[in-house]
């Protein structure tokens, strides 16, 4: 008697505890679906003015738009893009009509594209300020003298293209040859639907052993009585 007790004492609090764990993701499924559907209204809104000062914190995704000039310099970050195949994004430095140097991410190239002369000098673009996460301890060194990166790294990028630690992403077409790459929230990770799935899924095997253990300690009296 004992012995069942304790099974059913251990077997429900393991199943609740597991499906408190699942309801809490479909709590921050829902939480995260607000902040995607924040993070999209805020991409497509209508360009502001380069903040002063901008920061991750406070601007990113910020839709920005600035009339200026494009640098010729360039440096080429290593990407590949479905359905597409490896290339380049293509980062420049822009000066804009105050004066204030920014990264420009310009978007993507083909590999056989890298070194096509591009359209340089006086534009007008739109964007969403971004500070990309893409660096870990698996990033690779950028090759400076191939002119090839694995990551956008800003503060580094800036430092090489002599501009503020400011990257826009170009929505708006720099050059034909050039494929923009605009921010969205498709790369904003959303797995709780997932976690959800595999808490609830372990609460029914808990629950099935559960079943299975109590089932086999009452079945054990019952076949020494035969």
């Amino acid at each position: 008697m004992a012995r069942t007790v304790f099974l059913l004492f251990f077997g429900v609090a393991g199943c609740a505890i597991l499906v408190a764990l699942g309801t809490w993701q479909m709590q921050r499924l829902d939480w995260k679906r607000g902040v995607l559907a924040e993070i999209d209204s805020r991409i497509s809104a209508d360009p502001l003015p380069l903040p002063a000062s901008p920061t991750a914190e406070s601007d990113k995704y910020m839709p920005v738009g600035v009339t200026g000039s494009l640098g010729a310099a360039e440096l080429h970050v290593l990407v590949s893009v479905k359905h597409v195949g490896p290339g380049y994004r293509i980062i420049a430095p822009f000066k804009t009509e105050a004066g204030r140097m920014i990264l420009l991410d310009r978007g993507f190239v083909a590999t056989e594209d890298k070194d096509r002369a591009r359209r340089i000098g006086p534009m007008t673009v739109t964007g969403n300020l971004h500070w990309p996460d893409e660096i870990d301890r698996y990033t690779p060194e950028p090759d400076v003298a191939g002119n090839t990166w694995f990551a956008r790294d800003v503060p580094r990028m800036a430092e090489a293209l002599g501009t503020e630690p400011v990257l826009l992403i170009a929505r708006s077409p720099t050059d034909p040859g050039i494929t923009p790459l605009p921010v969205d929230s498709a790369g904003v990770p959303n797995d709780h639907l997932q976690y959800a799935i595999t808490w609830f899924s372990l609460a029914l095997i808990w629950a099935a052993m559960t079943a299975y253990f109590l089932w086999r300690t009452r079945a054990k009296p019952e076949s020494r009585g035969q």
